[in-house]
């Protein structure tokens, strides 16, 4: 066995674990427990010394962001066509990857840990409800993004196949609950990643981190 991933439950590491679980292939999933800081330890940290998950190491090759890791395993399983293969359709996916790495996903870190920003404690406040509000739209974003693929007939949100942006997408979807956002509140997504998680893959990925799709409470 060559490839082992290191996650944690419930982070952006979800999707390339959800798509080694797609390809069939066989490989390592070693749990990092963020919330005791073992992505901080001299061990992890000899790995990845940004401490971050998600890892993908392959062979002796180590391969750290997802944009990285996701084009990789795209590469290593081609059959899987986790992105198209169609030059323009192939770079919309890449496109839309990256604004959910680079836009959505740094704004629930606002919400979700507003200490890496200001010791303050009402400056966190603040910036926990301003970044709330600001995630709220951007998961009406990723709604359009259904929308659009469910008007145009696509079983997935990047083509006709399980990819990247699925998996992506049930993830940022369940944060909003951490956010103060009613995943029904986005129906038509709300729909796709209930479908996309009942996939074979992907319920292995979920069993696996022992998710809850929808977090949200009431307040």
């Amino acid at each position: 066995m060559t490839l082992k991933l290191y996650f944690a439950p419930g982070a952006c590491s979800f999707v390339p674990h959800a798509l080694l679980e797609a390809a069939g292939a066989p490989f390592e999933p070693v749990l990092v427990k963020l919330h005791k800081g073992e992505q901080q330890g001299p061990e992890y940290r000899a790995i990845n010394p940004r401490g971050q998950v998600p890892v993908l190491v392959d062979g002796d090759e180590v391969i750290t962001q997802i944009l990285a890791i996701v084009t990789w395993l795209d590469h290593r399983f081609p059959q899987c066509e986790f992105l198209p293969r169609e030059p323009l359709a192939r770079v919309r996916v890449l496109e839309t990857l990256a604004w959910m790495n680079n836009t959505v996903h740094p704004t629930f870190t606002h919400v979700f840990m507003p200490f890496k920003f200001t010791v303050d404690p009402q400056a966190q406040a603040a910036i926990k409800a301003h970044a709330a509000a600001q995630y709220g739209a951007l998961l009406g974003e990723i709604e359009a993004l259904a929308g659009q693929a469910a008007a145009a007939g696509r079983a997935y949100l990047g083509g006709d196949r399980f990819g990247p942006l699925d998996a992506y997408a049930l993830t940022l979807l369940r944060w909003g609950g951490f956010a103060g956002h009613d995943p029904q509140a986005c129906p038509v997504l709300w729909a796709h990643v209930q479908r996309i998680a009942q996939l074979p893959a992907v319920a292995r990925a979920i069993a696996r981190e022992r998710l809850q799709l929808n977090v949200y409470q009431a307040p």
